[in-house]
This record gives structure tokens, sequence and C-alpha cells, in this order.
């Protein structure tokens, strides 16, 4: 015997839809690569998209051509991904921040037929035309006005075929399991690998990332994503607002702490979600100039570790309050917030600080556990490391085109390269990416939370954490530190602030003072390029091992 409901299937394109109907009044507002505020509503998205659906279908695309965007977050970007899905086509998102060699294997590997631009990106393109041969038009997300001279071939204006079509288009028709766009990971060793994610995983993804556990958005909600589009399908947010009606308020460009304070204010943004950096910026400008934050209320952070420092500033000195939030390319991306369980509201400050530092527990529909080297389950005691693998129904099964093989464990479990710990109440906390946790006389030291550590320390602007080889404990931990601009600090005055606030063993053995720490794309610190640069550092502790 088979149910008796109606099979509507999950598409994305359904999201906007019901935007339309029941909010189509609401405002998506954004800051423009030309400079201006631009303020459309979702039914003039909803009709936009159409018409931008239309142009792409004359352009010969269709179900299953990939379309890529290399974009901020602004409107247009909102309603390509919308426009591209509308004719079966894949949204892929390109991070321009990739190295050109990278940005020309990505477009070839996901075999993109078109790329949408904004103008900041035009140049990078220019650089790589020549690599790219199979990309059949590019299209510059502005219009005829703002047009740029430019040697790329076969060349369009966004708005032009905006304008030159009437918007009388319906979406085409995909099984739910059809793909709908396409992420690539950052490739910090190796080629880039691609996730194809399909109508039903985002959908489901949306579904998961409204609950009041997760994002919690709802139609009262003014929401700036601040997380980039082309980062993890900024996400989520451009599928999660329009299904309550949020408004929206797109930073485009400009991600300074005073122009993100001043759309946080003039917009009367209540939600908004970065990765730390963003959020550091802001911080600055805010205690700079003895600023408040009038509307804001809640603040999603992820893609790195949040400093335990950010989260008191957000909380105690604004009233805004912090969910910490982990997640992946691979897991669409969220995999896991640290929202409190009953009783824990009661707690006391510090003791509910304890728990907003873990990267949280994961919402319905991520299963997760910890496993040691063999794949045998690990307790959930808070106290045991082991490698953090998920599974569930918008994670990642394969890469695109089978790249890296089998990527999942007999039960179906994803392996994330993350080294965490799962306490008794299911609050997950990473200690390291696999390739970065420090072995130090067999046992394992978090490099991460000795960084989250030393950057509360006021005259710190950064610090990054590595293991340097030792002759007698194998690795030892080296803290690197950029000082804050215009004041002085000696390595003493560091280790004598990490003094007591972790195990005496896990101490670094040294300190060095950089003026920069090398990020990937995304914004997370470059390891990798740190133990290249310090490979032949020899630590004091291992000169006197030697001795």
């Amino acid at each position: 015997m088979f149910g008796q409901m109606q099979d509507v299937p999950l598409l994305v394109n359904r999201i906007l839809d019901h935007a339309l109907v029941n909010h189509g009044e609401r405002e998506i507002v954004s800051r423009l690569v030309e400079g201006n505020i631009h303020r459309e509503t979702y039914a003039d998205a909803h009709l936009r998209a159409r018409k931008l659906s239309q142009a792409l279908q004359a352009l010969g695309m269709g179900v299953g051509d990939v379309v890529a965007t290399m974009a901020w977050n602004t409107h247009r970007h909102f309603e390509a991904w919308y426009g591209i899905t509308g004719v079966g086509g894949i949204y892929h998102t390109l991070n321009p921040r990739l190295f050109p060699e990278q940005l020309s294997y990505i477009i070839n590997h996901a075999e993109d037929k078109i790329i949408l631009t904004d103008l900041t990106f035009v140049p990078v393109l220019e650089g790589i035309e020549k690599d790219i041969p199979n990309v059949k038009a590019i299209i510059i997300m502005t219009d005829a006005a703002h047009m740029p001279e430019t040697s790329l071939k076969n060349v369009l204006c966004y708005e032009d075929l905006i304008d030159s079509n009437n918007g009388d288009f319906n979406w085409v028709e995909v099984d739910e399991r059809a793909p709908s766009g396409m992420c690539y990971t950052s490739g910090t060793t190796g080629n880039p690998k691609g996730v194809c994610y399909t109508h039903r995983s985002n959908v489901l993804h949306t579904l998961t990332s409204l609950s009041n556990d997760v994002m919690g958005l709802s139609s009262m909600d003014s929401v700036m994503p601040v997380v980039p589009m082309f980062h993890a399908n900024a996400w989520g947010l451009a599928f999660s607002a329009p299904a309550v009606g949020s408004k929206i308020v797109n930073p485009g460009p400009n991600m300074d702490g005073e122009s993100i304070y001043q759309l946080l204010t003039e917009e009367e943004v209540t939600f908004s979600a970065a990765v730390p950096t963003v959020w550091l910026m802001l911080l600055q400008h805010m205690e700079a100039n003895n600023l408040k934050l009038p509307k804001l209320n809640n603040v999603t952070i992820g893609g790195s570790a949040v400093p335990r420092m950010m989260l008191e500033k957000f909380e105690r000195d604004y009233g805004v309050m912090v969910k910490h939030a982990w997640g992946m390319t691979e897991l669409s991306p969220l995999g896991s917030i640290a929202s409190f369980k009953s009783g824990m509201e009661h707690m006391s400050f510090d003791e509910q600080m304890d728990i907003k530092v873990k990267q949280g527990r994961p919402p319905y529909l991520v299963e997760m556990k910890i496993t040691d080297d063999e794949g045998n389950e690990l307790p959930r005691d808070g106290k045991a490391f082991g490698h953090l693998m998920v599974r569930g129904p918008f994670i990642v099964g394969e890469y695109v085109k089978g790249d890296g093989g089998q990527i999942l464990d007999k039960d179906g479990f994803f392996d994330t390269g993350d080294v965490a710990t799962l306490d008794p109440l299911g609050f997950m906390q990473i200690t390291d990416r696999a390739k970065d946790v420090i072995k130090s006389g067999g046992e394992w030291i978090s490099s991460i939370e000795i960084e989250n550590i030393a950057v509360g320390f006021d005259k710190l602007q950064e610090t990054a954490v590595i293991g340097v080889e030792h002759p007698k404990w194998d690795e030892r931990p080296l803290l690197i530190v950029v000082k804050n601009p215009g004041v002085e600090v000696t390595k003493e005055e560091v280790l004598a602030y990490l003094d007591g606030k972790i195990a005496k063993w896990w101490m670094p053995d040294d300190v060095v003072f950089v003026d920069e720490i090398p990020h990937t794309a995304t914004g997370k610190i470059q390891k990798l390029t740190l133990r290249q640069q310090f490979a032949d550092y020899t630590l004091p502790t291992a000169e006197k091992a030697a001795e």
C-alpha cells in the first residue's frame, strides 16, 4: 500500500514562487558595484528571474547546462540563481579569490557554458579567457551605461537581456533529484573538487536552516547575508530568506566595517551572517567611533572558529545573540550550530560562553559521529578526539566526475577532514583539521584552541599555530602572531597571557611575529603555506634537546 499524499517535487524555484505570492512587496536592497543602493521587491525579482530564464533559453541553455556566476551579493546575483535553475540549469558559483589557474581549471572541469560576472571581475576573466575555450558567452551584470571596454569576446549586457524579454515564462519542471547548483572546494591541496547540489537537497537544507535551533528566520526579519554567495551558498540565505519573506540586504563589494555598519543601521538589519574577519572589522569600527547596533538581534558566525572575545563582545557589549556555526561546501553547508538546550539559558555568562565557543550540535537531518583511525566510533564524552564523520540528505555522496573516488565509509558517512570531540549533550567542538593537528609525545594538541585564546590578548590582531619538528616530542607548537598596529609586545608577554589558560604541555615553544598571516580563498588561515614557510625553523627547545 502506498501513501495518498500529494507528490509535489521539491524545487528551488518554488521558493521564489512562494515569495511572490505571499511576500511580493518585501524588499531586496543591494549596494551595487556601480556605487548606488538599489531597491526592488520579491515580485520584481521573480519577474526579472523569469526574463533571465527567457534570455538563457534563447542562448541555448537548458536542462543540465552549467552557468557560472562570479559576483558579489546583489539583487542580480540573487535573480541569476533562480533564472538559471528556472531553465533546468545548474548555477555554479566561482570564487574570484582563487588563483587564475584554479579558476580556469574549475570552469573547464564544470563545463561552464556561460559566465555571469560583476564589473569587478571582468579583468580576472580577461586574464584567463584563452584558457576557457568552451565558454560561449560572458554576461556582464550591469546596465548599458556602465558596460566596460573589454577584450572579452561574446560579451552581453545583463540589463539589456532583462529588458529585451517580457517574463512570460514558466519554470522548466525537472525531477527534484536533478542538479541545481555547484560549488568547488577551495583546493588547499591538489585540484579543487566539485560538489553538486540537487533541488531536493537545497530545499531540505532550507527547511532545516529555518528552524529556531538553527537560523530561525521569519517574515519579520531584515537579513543581511555578508557571507558571499560564492562561499558555500551564502549559507543558504538566498533560499531561506525568500522562503519566509525576510527582507534581504545585500552588501555588494563593500565588506569594510564602516560600510557594513551603515547598512546594518539604515536598513534596520535584525539578522546577519559572516566569517569572523568581517565581524572583527565591524567591531573595531564601532569601538573606534563609540557606536551601537540599534536593531541587530542575531548573528551567525562560521567559516573558521570564533574567538571567545568576539562572542563576549557581541553579547555583553552590544546585546546581540551569537550562534557559532560550522559547515562545509560538502554539507550545503550547515552542519552544526551552537544553540542552547533547555536549562542552559539559566547558566552564568561564562558558562554560556563555554558552550557557544563550541561549533554546536547537529540539526535534524544531520547525523554526526567521531571515529579513530581504524573507523571505530569513539565515545561522546567531550574528551575523546576523533575524525568527524557526517551523514544526511544534503551532504555530499560523491564529488563531481568521481574525483577523490569513494568518499563515504561503509555506513555512508563522509569524512570531513576535521578532528573533533562530541560531548554527552551532543555539542561538537573542532580541535583541528586532521592535517593540522599537532602530535606531541603521542598526544594531540589543538592548534585552534591555542589560537582562539591567544587572539584574546588585546595587543594581538591575528594568531596561527602550527606544529614544528622536535627531536624529542615529534612536534611542538609554534605560535605565529600579527600584533595590533602601533603597539609593542614581546614574546614573554604573549606567553604570560597564555599561562594558566591552556595546559602547560600545550604552551607554544616559541612565538614569532609576522606582518601578515596567509589565508585561503575562503578566508581561512593557510596552514600549508605556514608550514612551508617555517619548514626549516628550529625551535629553541629543539636546540636544547639536541645538546
